[in-house]
Formats: structure tokens, sequence, C-alpha cells
């Protein structure tokens, strides 16, 4: 084999290969068309016969360690580049993706606040008026002992904080799952039938509020009202929110069932139900940052009250900063 006409054959071939590597390396796969996905699978091909036969016929060792360093690089990016583009995908979800769904459809997640605030409201009124109706929703006991021990439930957790902040979660999470299903159906023990979509939502986003309200009633008419925020904001911060958002998500799925406007009622599922899932996705993570603030440090009463509030303060204004934020615009070469 003549070494110099096959290497100023070949040379071209691999020129082109390691164009389209730097591309998927600095821009990432996604940039190339399938033409030249394609066209750089063959050239690997063709470069790791290419690095075979300069191995074989003796080709100087600068020549071998370019073809083995273009090779490798072709591996990478062929056979280890899909787990890449996998972590690329979750991080730009993480990063842009789940902000991007929270505007598309901030209207059912507005819907959802109101919901919820209108059965706090409802809760407030009706425990001032009357105090059976605070027993009621809260239950004889529970509101006997705080008026009784002047003291907030909210010490139990102290001992025992990662028992709690694990419980915590997981209750969150299956309450905003719930939140979510009913959007389609749900059936209630104490109902035994089929509620149509939607219902379990509302039904879910009103008494939560309710019985918000009542503790609000509570805790003020015990003097504890101070204590109690200061202990709900830092993980009240990220936790009603993300309950909120499954409201919005269980209203979207209502919506695609009841409503599905221009579309046939499953493609409309289809797309509402994308929405849903990625607001779910979004949202556990936010559940379960809360449920560790509200195991291990909401409680601690050695933290000041004012701190407390400084810390929810600062976490709903990096929330409101973060479902803000955009992809930066492409620039154009």
């Amino acid at each position: 084999m003549n070494i110099q006409r096959w290497m100023a054959r070949r040379e071209p071939t691999w020129r082109q290969f390691e164009t389209l590597l730097s591309q998927a390396e600095t821009r990432g796969l996604p940039t190339l068309s399938s033409h030249q996905v394609r066209q750089m699978a063959s050239l690997y091909r063709s470069v790791s016969a290419d690095l075979a036969r300069a191995k074989s016929h003796g080709v100087g060792p600068a020549v071998v360690k370019d073809l083995q360093h273009l090779t490798s690089r072709g591996y990478s990016q062929i056979y280890q580049g899909s787990r890449r583009q996998e972590w690329q995908a979750l991080w730009d979800f993480c990063s842009y993706g789940f902000p991007e769904t929270i505007r598309q459809t901030w209207g059912y997640i507005a819907v959802a606040t109101l919901l919820f605030g209108l059965g706090g409201g409802i809760g407030w009124w009706y425990a001032w008026q009357d105090p059976s109706f605070m027993s009621l929703v809260l239950g004889q006991g529970f509101v006997e002992e705080v008026k009784t021990s002047q003291e907030l439930w909210t010490v139990s957790i102290m001992g025992m904080e990662p028992v709690a902040s694990s419980g915590i979660m997981i209750n969150n999470i299956t309450v905003a799952l719930r939140t979510i299903v009913g959007g389609v159906t749900m059936v209630m023990p104490q109902a035994p039938w089929l509620m149509p979509p939607g219902v379990f939502t509302i039904f879910v986003l009103v008494m939560n509020g309710l019985m918000i309200g009542c503790v609000g009633v509570l805790v003020a008419q015990a003097n504890l009202a101070y204590d109690l925020w200061a202990f709900v904001f830092p993980h009240g911060a990220l936790e009603l929110p993300a309950i909120f958002i499954a409201g919005g998500a269980g209203l979207l799925l209502a919506k695609g069932i009841l409503l599905p406007g221009v579309y046939r009622r499953r493609d409309a599922l289809g797309v509402y139900g994308l929405q849903a899932a990625k607001l779910l996705y979004g949202l556990i993570p936010m559940l379960v940052i809360a449920g560790l603030i509200e195991g291990f440090f909401s409680p601690q009463t050695w933290i000041p009250n004012p701190l407390k509030y400084a810390v929810g303060i600062a976490l709903l204004i990096a929330l409101g900063l973060y479902c803000g934020r955009q992809r930066p615009a492409l620039k154009l070469d």
C-alpha cells in the first residue's frame, strides 16, 4: 500500500468526521440534521476501519494517534451521547422547561389558587362567626387541646425530624397526586361513586383552604398566630404553590375531558395531559424541599421568628424569579 497516497485520499474523510464531531460536542447532537447524524455514524465506521488499516500497515504513530482520538470521540458521541442527552434534557427541563410550562398554564394555576383562597376566606369567616364550625372542620378535641395548652402542636416534630420530614413529604406528594388525578375522576370512601372530572380537584383545593382559614382563627384566638405563621412561612413558600400547581394540573385534565375545544377528546387529553405531567415532574422536587424545611428548619424554637419569615420571603421571591426564567435567545451566526 502506498501510504502517502492512501493518507492523501483518506484525509478529507477524517476532517469531515472531525467537523461533525466538533459540532456535536459543542452544540449537542440535536443541532445535527438527521442526514448529518447518519453521515457521522457512517464516517465513524470508515475511520475505525482506517485505524485498523493504519496499525496493520505500520503507518506513522502520529497518524495512528490522530485516528485513535477521532474514533474515541466518535464512540463517545454515538454510543454514549444518548445518556448525556438524557441528562441534558433533564437539566434543560429544570432550568427552562418547568418555568415555561408554569407560564403556559398560569391561568389554570391562578384558578386553583383562587379556589384555595375562596375556601380559606369561607373558613375564616364562619370560624369567627360560629365556634362550632371551627370544631366541625378541625375536630373538637384538637381545638380544645390548642386552646387549653396555649402551645403549638408543631413541637411534636422536635426530636423526630427525619421521620417527620419523610412523612410530610409522602403526605404532600400523595395530596398533590390525588389533586391531579381528581381532574379525571376520583372515588371517596365517604361517597362511593365516581366523581365527575375536576370535582375532586376543586374539593381538595377548597377543603384545604377551609382548614387553613379555620386554623388561622384558632391560633389568633389562642394568641399563637405569630408563632404559627413563622412556622408555616419557610416551607409554605414552596408547599402551597406546589399544591396550587397540582390543582392547575388537575383542572387541565378536566378541561381536556369536558372542554376539548378544537381537539378530539383523546387528542386534548394528550395535549393537556403532557402539560399536567410536566407540572407534576416539577412540583415533586418543590415538595421534597418543603418537607425538608418543615422537618428540620421550621419547628426549631432556637431559630428566631423574624429569620423564619425572612427565609419564607426569600424562597417566595426566588420561586417567582425562577418561574420567570426564559431560555437565552439563540445567536445567529
